[in-house]
């Protein structure tokens, strides 16, 4: 197995982010590079897009049918894949460094912390096995491959992505919680997959931090780190703002 790399024990936490999906992905970037440049240590985060958008993998051509009728912000992530709807879901991101190795290898260790964290609230969740198919639609949730997690019916319910940089890694992905199946299917032409929220019982004004501190505590557990809760600083957001390329 791929031993994921940091100089110490402890992992930044940083609190939820509610913000535009350029502003996340350009948080992410920003993660990513510092940490590329050994300027910022491993990073653990999870945020949710204000307003609904879709995201595009880098090198996605193919554009959803639909989402330009439902007024939706159309946003390209660093990663690759392929195009998600970010309404009612929570998206997780890791920033670490890892030995060389298979991509593979990687995506499974880090979505471990996932599985774990899911499977104390209840919930199992299984790798999927599709294939090279899921180049050939624009729709993410579509396919399921063996780095995307299913729920036990085989509906697809987090899928992730990745960037490496030498050592650095960004991986990140969508959780789909409470994401409209009339708005899903009208932009993909395709049925909804399945929302994690309709197979758990979460008081609403207690979902996102049930779910966070619930995988914040799995990811201590699986990466053997301690997490210190550190918000961005005014200095580091002008940063952010200032290098985005989104």
């Amino acid at each position: 197995m791929i031993n994921l790399i940091s100089p110490s024990s402890t992992w930044r936490l940083i609190p939820l982010i509610e913000a535009s999906g350029e502003i996340q992905m350009a948080i992410d970037t920003w993660l990513l590079e510092k940490h590329r440049q050994g300027e910022h240590p491993p990073t653990l985060r999870f945020y949710t897009w204000n307003p609904s958008a879709i995201s595009l993998g880098y090198h996605q051509k193919q554009y959803p049918l639909d989402w330009q009728k439902h007024s939706l912000e159309i946003v390209r992530r660093p990663t690759g894949g392929q195009a998600v709807l970010h309404q009612g879901d929570l998206t997780y991101a890791i920033v670490t460094s890892a030995k060389k190795g298979k991509r593979l290898e990687v995506y499974r260790q880090i979505c471990q912390f996932l599985i774990e964290g899911w499977r104390s609230l209840g919930i199992d969740l299984h790798y999927g096995s599709a294939a090279k198919e899921y180049i050939h639609n624009p729709n993410c949730f579509a396919t399921a491959t063996n780095a995307d997690l299913i729920t036990a019916t085989g509906k697809k319910a987090i899928g992730s992505a990745q960037l490496r940089r030498g050592q650095a890694i960004l991986q990140h992905g969508s959780m789909m919680l409470s994401t409209r199946k009339d708005l899903f299917t009208q932009i993909f032409a395709q049925s909804a997959p399945g929302n994690l929220l309709d197979l758990i019982d979460i008081p609403e004004e207690q979902v996102i931090s049930t779910i966070v501190a619930a995988l914040t505590q799995a990811a201590c557990n699986c990466f053997q780190i301690k997490l210190e809760e550190q918000p961005l600083s005014k200095i580091e957001w002008q940063d952010i703002v200032t290098n985005s390329v989104f």
